[in-house]
């Protein structure tokens, strides 16, 4: 039996977009519950993903189906990553929809399963979205991190990214606050 997966046996993840994940019904299906398995995982481990509890299946089915909605009118890019024929991340950017904000795009959930971090998934993906940001043509690519995701906040500086702004306490979990970081990546600068 064949894997819809690649099968290369290697630390290098292996980096999918949209059309290579959706071009298999097997394969959509199996990326749809490893993201729920992600992003629960995560969250219920104190991950920075935007939910207090982890997500339900169903929400990550509707946000998958976003997600997808958006790439296939150009709004929107998806990469998952796999490693040894399996699904150990996930992450997107989507076009901002008012009509003055068009030509940019947040760069949202980057998750990477906890046992496939350090493997430079997260840099894989974030690499790949920034292209496909720049080959669709988006000006600025933006994100926000929670303050204590020194990873994260690392990774996207060593990728071009530059702090534009901070919210002190602004995200709230339980009792606990955490600063609201605002990052972007410029393409309109040149050099």
């Amino acid at each position: 039996m064949t894997s819809a997966v690649p099968r290369d046996v290697t630390t290098q993840p292996v980096v999918l977009d949209a059309l290579e994940l959706t071009a298999d019904p097997a394969l959509r299906e199996r990326f749809t519950e490893s993201a729920h398995g992600i992003l629960s995982d995560l969250v219920r481990g104190g991950a920075a993903l935007g939910w207090v509890d982890p997500p339900t299946p169903d929400e990550v089915t509707e946000l998958v189906d976003h997600v997808l909605s958006a790439v296939r009118t150009g709004d929107a890019a998806l990469r998952v990553a796999c490693l040894d024929g399996r699904i150990v991340g996930l992450g997107y950017w989507v076009r901002y929809a008012r009509p003055t904000h068009r030509p940019h795009a947040d760069l949202e959930k980057i998750a990477v399963d906890a046992g496939a971090q350090g493997l430079g998934v997260g840099r894989a993906l974030t690499a790949a979205l920034v292209e496909d940001a720049r080959q669709a043509g988006i000006e600025v690519l933006t994100l926000d991190a929670r303050g204590d995701n020194a990873n994260a906040l690392h990774l996207y500086r060593s990728l071009g990214f530059t702090e534009y702004g901070r919210l002190p306490d602004f995200v709230a979990v339980g009792e606990r606050r955490y600063d609201k970081v605002f990052c972007m990546l410029d393409f309109r600068r040149k050099g």
